[in-house]
């Protein structure tokens, strides 16, 4: 049988540092990715995953249905909206190209599944900088972004509220008792009778959601609003016996399963 394609775009950067010792200097320059929890766990499962960095979505996301075609579902991770919205050919030669969020917007409401998994470039992101507010791919999603930072810092850790029924087929056999997340996106649910909250951060960080399904169009959507690995998710979470059933799960739903 063939695999699902699930493309991922995002979860990658580049760090640059200066180090100085005494009066001399010198740089240096790391790439980091930060989808290989995810990536492991869906080794030798029904989906294929397609992980295009960061830097690699600015020129070869797709600029087209036809060119999204191959993938039942897309997941935008840490990543922000201006990657999209500003190619190499506009940024640098000012020629016009087709808006890629109304492309993943369209596709979805034609029948894909899309998800927004959170971090630092997610949703609204920190400073306001992911820029994910307003845009035609907030239209597809069952929530809404704030106009701010919306990082909700929780060093000390929450343990997720479940509040989705059981039988749920995300939350098919993942039981109530999830590890610890440090950290998540604040989000506002849509007042649709599509849309579900699964799961949530506890009242005493405010009860904002985790984990929302919802429909667009003929498409389905879901969003994570905290990370896939560091920092948000420590290895206690992603070597949790759970955390590919989770993925699993939340994948086979997004792509007409469940």
């Amino acid at each position: 049988m063939a695999r699902r394609k699930v493309l991922l775009a995002g979860e990658s950067w580049v760090t640059s540092a200066t180090h100085y010792k005494g009066f001399d200097q010198f740089g240096s320059v790391s790439f980091h990715l930060g989808a290989e929890p995810l990536v492991k766990v869906l080794k030798d499962t029904p989906f294929e995953l397609v992980y295009m960095p960061s830097h690699e979505a600015a020129t070869n996301f797709p600029f087209t249905a036809a060119g999204l075609a191959d993938y039942e579902a897309i997941i935008l991770s840490d990543i922000g909206s201006n990657t999209f919205l500003l190619p190499p050919a506009v940024w640098m030669q000012g020629k016009p190209m087709p808006n890629r969020l109304k492309v993943i917007r369209d596709w979805t409401r034609a029948g894909g599944g899309l998800m927004m998994i959170g971090g630092y470039l997610s949703f609204q992101g920190i400073d306001g900088r992911a820029r994910w507010r307003g845009t035609p791919v907030e239209d597809a999603l069952p929530v809404t972004c704030h106009p701010y930072d919306d990082r909700i810092e929780v060093p000390e850790g929450f343990v997720p509220e479940i509040v989705g029924e059981p039988d749920n087929p995300i939350l098919r056999g993942l039981g109530r008792d999830w590890p610890l997340l440090l950290g998540a996106n604040e989000v506002m649910v849509r007042s649709r009778a599509d849309i579900e909250v699964l799961a949530q951060l506890p009242a005493a960080e405010g009860g904002h959601p985790l984990l929302v399904s919802g429909h667009y169009g003929r498409g389905r959507t879901l969003v994570w609003t905290s990370d896939i690995g560091p920092h948000w998710v420590p290895d206690s979470f992603s070597q949790w016996e759970g955390f590919g059933k989770l993925w699993i799960n939340a994948l086979t739903w997004l792509t007409g399963g469940g």
